[in-house]
């Protein structure tokens, strides 16, 4: 097992609870499946997969609000093929007549720790060794590169990152429930969503062990 250490941390995040229908409300912490994100923008490729073992909560959680202006309607996937089959008039979307604010709970001054290995999936090729994608993540991460800039939630929250390869930073002295948590998107079942009870002890999530409480 290949794992790794990274620092993330930025002026704004949002990792918006999907229960809520109207507003942006951010979780308390950073999701798995965003840290997942984080790490893919940097290095991904198809024959591994990553894996998210703890987030560890280097600043004191801070809430803020903002408001913003957000285009109410989309464009159907399915008007954009006909459109482009030349079955219906071109697509046009206004966005000052769709405007509409929608106002956003989020997170300030966010700092995390990232603790994460990866795995080898039935695509890799016969030159994909844990090695080669171990080394080539260390590189990027090191050199600052990425395949796009990595964000939490939304884009308008990029991320800066550093990898910890010696003296761990301290998290915060905090535990609490931080109740039922999205843990990833399951697109090989329908895209259900999975959830998992998350709970931080002294400023870790230690996402295996919520996994196994909610397996047994």
């Amino acid at each position: 097992m290949y794992g790794i250490m990274l620092r993330v941390w930025g002026d704004y995040a949002c990792f918006t609870r999907p229960e809520m229908k109207v507003e942006r409300v951010s979780y308390d912490v950073m999701t798995p499946s965003a840290a997942r994100g984080i790490l893919e923008a940097i290095h991904w490729k198809p024959a591994i997969r990553w894996l998210i073992d703890e987030i560890h909560v280097l600043n004191p959680i801070k809430f803020t609000n903002i408001r913003r202006n957000e285009v109410g309607d989309i464009i159907s996937v399915s008007s954009l093929s006909k459109a482009m089959k030349g079955d219906a008039p071109p697509m046009y979307l206004d966005s000052n007549a769709s405007r509409q604010q929608r106002a956003t709970l989020m997170l300030q001054d966010v700092d995390y720790l990232i603790r994460a290995h990866f795995e080898l999936t039935d695509k890799k090729g016969e030159s994909d060794t844990p090695e080669k994608h171990y080394n080539m993540f260390l590189r990027r991460a090191r050199n600052g590169q990425c395949y796009h800039t990595p964000y939490f939630g939304c884009r308008e929250f990029p991320v800066a990152f550093e990898l910890i390869e010696n003296e761990l930073p301290e998290p915060i002295k905090e535990t609490r429930d931080l109740g039922w948590m999205l843990y990833d998107i399951d697109y090989a079942d329908n895209m259900n969503a999975i959830f998992f009870r998350a709970a931080m002890e002294n400023g870790v999530i230690n996402i295996a062990e919520c996994l196994k409480e909610v397996a047994s």
